[in-house]
């Protein structure tokens, strides 16, 4: 995707702008340099201080640190002024710290979300993209709630627009990033460089979607050129079994076992059957429009390329027709 005129001259604001996603995303902006300015928005001075200790590129004379919670209402709105787009990455995201400090997650999670669409629209942003997690479907976990109340408050946040037709608001959804902060690979990679000879798992069958930090970087950038507003954007990505990462990792080491975690499932869910009758297939991606767009003839005519889904259609990581074997595993960690 050419982002040349998608960022040219404008304003990017990232929440959350010192995690995995926020460097990556930051850092893709400032090389490609077409942007006017880059803003790391979060509330905490030490990761921003590290941030721009890194790497060269986080000193650029575009990029800037705006310390905020969003949380704190009056304090996104301060930062969002003559801000063009949004990237909303901050949240709580650690599922077994969500079954135990439920009201935390709710007051970053949903809050925050609602603070963010307040903001945005009191400042005039052109456009938002939210984060969203698999998580967010037929949720079984205090986090995954959390996120699918995050996607029913953008989706429907363009209700509070009003004539003024922007700004527009869409999510993407994808599943854990491969290497992010948290995720399992880092997890397992300091177990094994500490001597580990086994690898906890949590369940055998156990699968995920396997999505990288560049991969989730491209496909905000295509909300940020293609959203009208209200849609969720889901990428068509591999899924993986955990038993193949860790055969991956240690080679010829049995898993030891130890059991689901609370809040955790078996396989993860990107598109339910429900949400796949406004749901239409592209070549890379998935699109879930909003049903109202079936009354709108010019919003629907922009998505006629798509192709619509199957009666009883679903996204799961276990029904995926796209598997990485071990090999193509071991290939990709080699690389790294």
């Amino acid at each position: 995707m050419d982002s040349n005129q998608v960022f040219k001259s404008k304003v990017v604001l990232i929440t959350g702008g010192t995690g995995s996603f926020g460097k990556t995303f930051a850092r893709r902006l400032l090389q490609e340099d077409q942007v006017q300015k880059v803003i790391i928005f979060s509330r905490d001075e030490l990761k921003q201080w590290e941030m721009k200790d890194s790497e060269e590129i986080f000193n650029h004379p575009k990029i800037r640190y705006f310390l905020g919670d969003v949380r704190d209402k009056e304090r996104l709105i301060r930062s969002f002024s003559e801000v063009d787009y949004v990237v909303h990455a901050a949240a709580l995201k650690q599922v077994p710290a969500a079954e135990y400090n439920p009201t935390e997650f709710i007051k970053t999670n949903v809050q925050g979300a609602i603070n963010v669409i307040d903001a945005a629209i009191a400042q005039g942003v052109e456009k938002v993209v939210a984060l969203s997690s698999d998580k967010a479907v037929n949720p079984v976990n205090l986090y995954g709630a959390t996120k699918l109340c995050s996607d029913k408050l953008f989706v429907a946040a363009e209700s509070y627009v009003g004539h003024r037709s922007y700004p527009t608001f869409s999510v993407v959804r994808y599943g854990n990033v491969v290497g992010s902060r948290g995720s399992v690979l880092p997890y397992w990679k300091k177990l094994i460089k500490n001597g580990a000879k086994t690898l906890p798992l949590t369940d055998p069958r156990m699968t995920r979607f396997w999505i990288t930090l560049d991969e989730s970087v491209d496909l905000v950038f295509k909300a940020l050129e293609l959203s009208q507003g209200s849609e969720i954007f889901v990428p068509k990505i591999p899924s993986i079994k955990l038993t193949d990462l860790a055969e991956a990792l240690l080679p010829g080491s049995t898993p030891e076992i130890i059991g689901i975690r609370p809040g955790e499932k078996l396989h993860e869910l990107m598109i339910s059957s429900d949400d796949a009758r406004h749901t239409l297939e592209f070549d890379d991606h998935f699109l879930i429009y909003p049903e109202k767009y079936s009354q709108d003839s010019k919003k629907l005519s922009r998505l006629s390329s798509g192709k619509a889904l199957e009666e009883g259609f679903s996204y799961t990581s276990e029904n995926n027709p796209e598997w990485l074997s071990t090999e193509e595993l071991k290939s990709y960690l080699g690389a790294k």
